[in-house]
């Protein structure tokens, strides 16, 4: 069967964009041919700095012919309903339908509509220019004299031009024709921008591959990406180095070459007294290169490497000097920064307090704000300091070292270094405590209070650093609540979610014990803005739930068993919460535990029924004398063992003995079963079946002694 070759050649297409818009072509081709009724089998897409290509298989040379069968109007309807059907149908005459009878809606008109299926080249010519002309770049431009036109093309870059074939591997496949713009689909492609050479003639996809690996052009992301880390390492390992992993900036340089050619440039040893953490910054950010380390000693070294587009006729030996000019200018700003940021402020001459705390002192000054209905930065810092005391206790951590560490945690910001690297924040914060001879567990937690920042980030540990990180994220959540600021939809502009996640990581993975809502509570004080902080609270704690939730799930954790668990109300101790979820997990996957939960779903069918009739709820216990003077034998061993099972399993959850709580529930399947078995719920006497009813509305309540049974699914 057919094959179809596309290739849309442009100027350099960004790095960031390149993964995504492959797979769009590849979804994009592919979905309209399946909705013209080509069927294929099998598809890839390839992407380089300068093409976007799409190989598809196994496509048939035309479409398959549709027969379609539209009922019309009955026999002896309107002129006007009979002339809508003869044109919607595409008939000339009444005379072309078919009349069909039957027993309920007698005679009506049938039309059998039979369209020929048409060529695979004529649909492409028509699928491709319209998906090239809505093709959903993140950005795109207008180029050339026709730019202004409007509805002129835009692309992401200026098109150059299409290569567009389909036919069989055995023969020469055909040019699909078509053009956009004035760019005409041909079966000629370019190889390199910096490799001479005669245009390619493309006959088939395995041709093409070749003929552009041969002008210098590997067509594949991922081979590129192969062919860099293999030769980096290479290179790196016969002069005793060793790469820094950095898939990012991998798949980033993959984007920026055709044609990867790995070369080693080396810097100053007298900045490696800079931290590595800025050599690497500085070194990625600017040149896109990857920094080494020694491979005796892990240490990293004044080396690098680069990875230039092309192969020079001198071996590279004039881009690596022009990386390490740069290099070397930017790792001499970074000494500059890192020197002066350990000095006095010219404004604290002769000041006894140290450099960090001099960047506190400019920070407050400088009244930077945090949001404008929340404060300042200054105002943050106290707020944190407070609550990171306040929580210190809680999880172990000396106070004074929690309000230390929050007064110095953001003092960094105002550094030369983390202007001029954002992302280091934090991280430079660490260096400065420790160069100014703070305490080692006040400098860790300058650097981890903004930890975890997402599902795959560490945790801190350390007490200190674990109060001033849920301060940290409890403020954030706090504040932005009270000025009605959440998360809404897919949007989450402050990291709210984040956040939520952050602390619950904080809580469950240092398993510490917190009332989550005194914590709230304790946030909502101190912000500068009026709130309703009950209302706030309650919503914080659905909040946090739902991120709950979604930690379990992620965890292999039932949802409705976390659902069954907050149902309860009242639920804010984070580590209870979960042990409650993994006991009842463990019990409904016991014999007794699915037998109970039907009891209890038969149990809450007839209650909700009857109270739905009747128009009352059946709470607040059974009558026992009416049981033992009138009531079968059942009830009697069902009542009994609803008291010795309410009794044990709240007993048992007072001491947070989840497991215990499940085996004196599991005690009550034998009498359940014997009652619903035995017993009719509404009998004659009105007396009677009320007290059922409550009998079962105890058995309700008994289950709730661990959760609400009622949200369990399956």
């Amino acid at each position: 069967m057919p094959d179809l070759l596309l290739e849309l050649h442009s100027e350099e297409i960004p790095a960031r964009m390149q993964r995504k818009a492959a797979d769009d072509l590849k979804k994009l081709i592919t979905d309209a041919l399946v909705e013209q009724g080509l069927v294929y089998e099998g598809a890839q897409a390839y992407v380089t700095p300068r093409r976007l290509a799409l190989q598809v298989v196994g496509l048939p040379v035309r479409q398959p012919d549709v027969e379609e069968e539209r009922k019309g109007p009955r026999v002896g309807a309107p002129e006007a309903a009979l002339q809508g059907f003869l044109k919607s149908a595409g008939l000339d005459s009444i005379d072309e339908a078919e009349i069909v009878s039957d027993a309920k809606k007698g005679e009506f008109y049938v039309a059998r509509i039979r369209r020929e299926g048409r060529e695979t080249v004529a649909v492409l010519a028509e699928i491709i220019p319209a998906v090239v002309r809505s093709f959903p770049w993140p950005k795109s431009m207008r180029w050339g004299a026709a730019s202004a036109a409007p509805g002129s093309m835009r692309w992401v870059r200026p098109l150059q031009s299409i290569l567009c074939t389909f036919g069989p591997e055995t023969e020469i496949p055909d040019v699909v024709q078509f053009d956009i713009d004035g760019l005409k689909a041909s079966d000629v492609t370019n190889g390199h921008r910096f490799v001479p050479g005669e245009p390619i003639l493309v006959r088939r996809f395995d041709d093409y591959i070749a003929a552009l690996e041969k002008a210098r052009v590997v067509l594949d992301l991922d081979e590129r990406k192969r062919r860099i880390l293999a030769d980096a390492n290479t290179l790196a390992f016969a002069q005793g180095y060793e790469i820094v992993p950095d898939e990012g900036l991998l798949e980033e340089v993959g984007g920026l070459v055709e044609w990867p050619v790995v070369l080693m440039g080396s810097f100053d040893e007298a900045y490696l007294a800079v931290p590595p953490e800025v050599i690497r910054a500085t070194i990625r950010a600017n040149q896109k290169c990857f920094v080494l380390t020694r491979g005796e000693n892990g240490k990293l070294a004044n080396r690098f490497i680069l990875v230039a587009n092309i192969e020079a006729k001198d071996g590279g030996a004039a881009i690596v000097a022009g990386n390490e000019r740069v290099v070397r200018a930017r790792l001499s700003d970074a000494k500059f920064f890192w020197e002066t940021d350990q000095k006095s402020l010219p404004e604290f001459s002769g000041s006894a307090l140290k450099p960090l705390d001099q960047r506190l002192e400019r920070l407050r000054a400088l009244n930077i704000v945090f949001h404008e209905k929340l404060g300042t930065q200054a105002a943050r810092i106290e707020r944190l300091a407070r609550l990171a005391r306040h929580i210190a206790p809680l999880v172990g951590a000396d106070a004074d070292k929690a309000e230390r560490a929050a007064f110095l945690s953001k003092a960094d910001l105002v550094t030369e270094m983390v202007g001029e690297f954002p992302e280091l924040q934090g991280l430079m914060g660490r260096y400065y405590a420790i160069a100014q001879g703070e305490d080692a567990s006040v400098a860790a937690a300058i650097e981890e209070h903004y930890k975890p920042q997402g599902p795959s980030d560490s945790v801190p540990s350390d007490p200190v650093s674990v109060a001033l990180a849920l301060a940290d994220k409890l403020d954030t959540l706090a504040g932005f609540w009270a000025i009605n600021e959440k998360p809404t939809g897919s949007k989450d502009p402050f990291a709210l979610r984040r956040a939520a996640l952050g602390v619950i990581r904080l809580v469950l993975e240092n398993n510490h014990r917190l009332a989550l809502s005194q914590l709230i509570a304790a946030a909502l004080e101190a912000l500068p803005v009026k709130a309703d902080h009950a209302a706030i609270t309650a919503d914080l704690l659905s909040f946090f739930a739902d991120r709950l939730t979604v930690y379990l799930r992620d965890k292999g954790a039932r949802h409705d068993l976390i659902a069954a668990v907050f149902a309860l109300g009242g639920q804010d101790d984070l580590a209870l919460i979960v042990r409650r979820v993994e006991a009842l997990g463990r019990f409904l996957e016991t014999e007794d535990g699915i037998n109970l939960l039907a009891g209890y779903r038969r149990a809450a069918n007839i209650l909700r029924i009857e109270e739905k009739k009747d128009g009352r709820a059946y709470d607040g216990g059974p009558d026992a004398t009416i049981i033992l003077g009138r009531g079968q034998l059942e009830e009697k061993v069902l009542i009994e063992a609803l008291r010795a099972a309410r009794e044990t399993a709240q007993a048992a959850v007072a001491r947070e003995d989840f497991e215990a709580a499940m085996r004196a529930l599991a005690d009550l399947r034998p009498a359940v079963d014997a009652f619903f078995d035995k017993v009719t719920v509404n009998a004659d006497e009105a007396d009677l079946r009320v007290n059922r009813l409550k009998l079962l509305d105890a058995l309700r309540v008994a289950t709730h002694a661990v959760a609400n049974f009622g949200v369990i699914a399956g």
